[in-house]
């Protein structure tokens, strides 16, 4: 098993937190949005409440919202690690260069190359279940999956539909270091820029229970099949991310060299595991060409295992192909 006992005490969980908060400015190296393209100003909850929205549908969009920012109220039903919504999209999903959520809620449906089938926003959200918080989603429908489409819709308020020009979408474009990610370098700078807040053991750390900073690694944290567990996702979220409240403090070369350090470390199983990660990590290359999973480290093939962490199954039945590519029935 990958479990770990977490580290530290309340109080030094909070003086690290208060570390993080209080430390010095840095320059901010975010982006400049191209020309042409759309930036998007995400709505918030005093935007909400101002407007004459229906006051049910207003109630709906808050427990959407609530949902997102303490994803962990559905542990043990949805969610089966210590991640939320908010740990990988932040800014309460408004945040430009922090994978804003509103695109989802204009641009699909579409095709999605991870599944190689057109999703829809539910299946959208239920992949961030199946894989970034290592679980199962609410049914399609059903009151909790309404309140986060619904929330995902408020913040695209205004936005263009099938509008894919958009700036600070995603994270997907940081530029590519001067040299190869390296291991031990990642190590480094893991140990002087994350250990502080994540663990020196990458289980992260809590406060009276709840979590304050999630793990990055091992049974708590996302599976080798989230997005994160690529090292291009990771190194430009980091980079525009954190530290926390220091985005830009780490350079290109560090933010890929400790993505690659972070995601060489084990975590749980790939939902779509065929029972060999070198022959999963084949099948699913378009998206594990970009992971460590399923290739040597240290004398072991990662994700060579049956571990799912905390998680009672491997692949959730929500995850299944489709295709409307059959040849149609001819209209009687």
């Amino acid at each position: 098993m990958l479990k770990h006992t977490l580290t530290g005490c309340a109080l030094l969980v909070a003086a690290s937190f208060s570390q993080a908060v209080e430390a010095p400015k840095v320059p901010i190296h975010l982006p400049t949005p191209k020309a042409g393209q759309y930036v998007h100003q995400a709505p918030t909850l005093a935007d909400l409440e101002a407007s004459n929205l229906h006051p049910e549908l207003k109630a709906v969009i808050r427990r959407g919202y609530d949902l997102f920012m303490n994803t962990q109220q559905l542990r043990g039903r949805h969610v089966f690690n210590e991640m939320s919504c908010k740990s990988c999209h932040m800014g309460e999903g408004r945040k430009l260069w922090s994978g804003p959520i509103w695109p989802a809620a204009t641009t699909l449906p579409d095709y999605r190359g991870k599944n190689q089938h057109v999703n829809s926003l539910e299946e959208r959200i239920a992949g961030c279940f199946s894989f970034s918080m290592n679980g199962t989603p609410p049914a399609y429908g059903s009151d909790d999956m309404l309140a986060l489409t619904a929330y995902h819709q408020w913040l695209a308020k205004s936005a263009p539909v099938y509008e894919k020009n958009l700036a600070g979408r995603g994270f997907s474009d940081l530029e590519k270091p001067a040299q190869t990610p390296d291991y031990q370098r990642g190590q480094a700078v893991y140990a002087q820029a994350c250990a502080l807040c994540h663990g020196a053991d990458g289980q992260g750390q809590k406060v009276a229970g709840k979590v304050v900073y999630p793990p990055l690694w091992g049974d708590y944290s996302y599976n080798w099949g989230a997005g994160m567990t690529r090292i291009f996702t990771s190194a430009t979220f980091i980079h525009r991310n954190m530290p926390l409240s220091q985005p830009g403090r780490l350079s290109v070369q560090e933010a890929w060299d400790v993505a690659l350090y972070i995601n060489s470390q084990e975590r749980p199983q790939d939902p779509r595991y065929t029972g060999d990660a070198q022959e999963t990590r084949q099948k699913y290359f378009n998206f594990h060409k970009h992971t460590r999973y399923g290739t040597e480290h240290e004398g072991r093939i990662l994700g060579q295992h049956s571990n799912t962490g905390e998680k009672p199954f491997l692949k959730p039945e929500v995850l299944r192909p489709r295709t409307f590519n059959a040849t149609p029935t001819p209209d009687a």
